[in-house]
């Protein structure tokens, strides 16, 4: 199968894991809204409004991926791979807006001295559902992220890994709540917030070196790859960068007998580049030759 064939092919695995997770995301966001509200608990609002992301995210990762999926062209010769890495830096923004605002309403309720919250035994019941579709959607999610080599669904992954301590907490909290600890509802909310911030920073630490082309793979190691095959007499210009999902790109310049011909020094290019995405398992490489 042509490359362009199985990225289409990857993208639309990835976009049928996110329109099912779409759903089980809808369900889970209008139950914990609806306990939220019924029972006037701050922190089960904050924890629906994250789920709310997820839906969101989901909503954007079915846009990214397919704008994600399509083939080089005049404009983006290097293919639309980062725009997917660059969705998962959009779950950041999301993240760092819905911490702001749980973490104002949980001061501003701390300060008026409390609420009383009204938790009822079957809200708490479905609170646990919620928390139990939550874990099996983290677990799903990353298992496939990292069988599609998806940055984005291992992203989505890890927030809603978040929401599954989040609701831990928050069920905690609203057993206490029920016994008269008014004040325990927005502590709990700001734990939320500070779970949201180390998630937020997990998934910069991902992104981050791809979209601005860290080295991916260190030069002594692509240079003493390209060394051990014969007829190289010199390996340097090297260059590689991380790509989406995973993905790795390098390119080298290959020194050569001056004396080879055109054919001998393009077979020599061709187990270098073979050598090199077998042994570093890089995904492309690029090499260029000069005589010695």
């Amino acid at each position: 199968m042509s490359q362009a064939g199985k990225a289409l092919d990857r993208s639309s695995a990835v976009r049928r894991v996110l329109a099912g997770l779409l759903v089980a995301n809808i369900l889970v966001l209008v139950a914990k809204a609806s306990i939220g509200v019924i029972a006037g608990s701050l922190a089960v609002i904050g924890d629906a409004i994250h789920s709310s992301a997820d839906a969101v995210y989901n909503v954007l990762g079915l846009v990214v991926v397919r704008v994600a999926s399509r083939e080089p062209d005049e404009e983006h010769p290097y293919g639309h791979g980062k725009f997917e890495t660059l969705g998962a830096l959009g779950i950041v923004v999301f993240l760092s807006v819905t911490c702001v605002e749980l973490v104002r309403s949980a001061v501003g309720r701390l300060i008026s001295g409390g609420h009383s919250v009204q938790m009822t035994d079957l809200g708490l019941v479905l609170l646990l559902a919620t928390l139990a579709t939550n874990v099996f959607v983290a677990w799903y999610e990353n298992r496939r992220g990292h069988e599609l080599r998806s940055e984005l669904l291992i992203a989505d992954a890890a927030h809603t890994r978040t929401d599954v301590f989040i609701t831990i907490g928050v069920v905690i909290g609203l057993i206490f709540s029920r016994q008269g600890y008014r004040w325990v509802d927005p502590v709990v909310a700001i734990g939320v917030a500070l779970l949201i911030v180390r998630v937020a920073y997990q998934i910069l630490l991902r992104v981050v070196p791809v979209l601005v082309d860290e080295r991916a793979v260190p030069a002594p190691s692509i240079r003493e790859t390209a060394q051990a095959v014969e007829g190289v007499k010199d390996a340097y210009g090297i260059r590689s960068r991380g790509g989406n999902a995973g993905l790795r790109y390098a390119e080298v310049t290959i020194a050569v007998d001056s004396a080879a011909n055109v054919a001998d020094a393009h077979a020599i290019a061709d187990k270098v580049e073979k050598r090199l995405k077998k042994d570093l398992e890089l995904e492309e490489v690029t090499v260029h030759v000069e005589p010695c």
